[in-house]
């Protein structure tokens, strides 16, 4: 049986990016968005190697049945988010809640669907994003998932092994659909405080997670890719 790398939030920015260079290395995709006929829709513009299917993590009592006629998994990277601009003193519950059931138990519970299709050497890579390490006026939710995404690494790591677990935590990506639309003094505020005198790109965001995928020695780690950013 052929085994599929499956990306859950494959349909846009990063996780459409690792998509499309696992399908141009030879290897079976299947993408996932929330939206059936659109996930279909971009896995045909990817290439032929390619399904996709309607996956919203939010409503994690429907993952099962979705992922229902995923065969043998390889590579499982889970890369959905919905930016979340959300504050303590001025709390929006209903979509702090989609966020948090989204990224905590809607990962987790794709985990726990797909871990019995898992290869012996599969390996699982999960983002979050440096929002859990520097804090912005209304990242409440934002920051305290992406923590939990550092922690979730841990204890997968030890509940799968030998799978490997790894997570990535993007900084701000310069040419990603997020923010490259962005006032140019907004961006070179961060660069500034960039050691590598630039913002990082979704091909080496994506190439990053290509090596957490691959090498097998790298297990239960939460790797920055931000240019420096942390640093200053």
């Amino acid at each position: 049986m052929n085994s599929n790398a499956v990306i859950i939030g494959g349909t846009s920015g990063l996780g459409r990016q690792l998509a499309t260079m696992l399908a141009a290395r030879g290897e079976t995709v299947i993408i996932t968005g929330r939206d059936q006929a659109r996930a279909q829709k971009v896995a045909a513009e990817i290439g032929p190697r390619v399904r996709g299917l309607g996956v919203d993590l939010a409503i994690p009592g429907e993952i099962a049945g979705k992922l229902a006629d995923v065969g043998s998994v390889k590579h499982l990277v889970i890369a959905a988010i919905e930016r979340d601009d959300n504050g303590v003193r001025k709390l929006d519950v209903d979509r702090a809640t989609r966020l948090v059931v989204l990224k905590l138990v809607g990962y987790i519970e794709v985990v726990h669907v797909l871990a019995e299709r898992f290869t012996k050497d599969a390996s699982i890579v999960l983002f979050g994003g440096l929002a859990k390490e520097r804090p912005y006026p209304g990242s409440t939710t934002v920051t305290t998932v992406n923590g939990g995404v550092n922690a979730m690494v841990k204890t997968l790591a030890i509940e799968l092994a030998p799978i490997r677990v790894n997570a990535i935590h993007p900084g701000i990506v310069g040419d990603s659909p997020a923010w490259s639309g962005k006032p140019p003094e907004v961006l070179q505020r961060v660069v500034a405080r960039t050691p590598l005198g630039r913002l990082v790109t979704m091909d080496e965001v994506a190439g990053s997670a290509l090596f957490l995928l691959d090498n097998q020695g790298i297990n239960g780690v939460n790797l920055g890719v931000d240019g420096g950013w942390l640093l200053t």
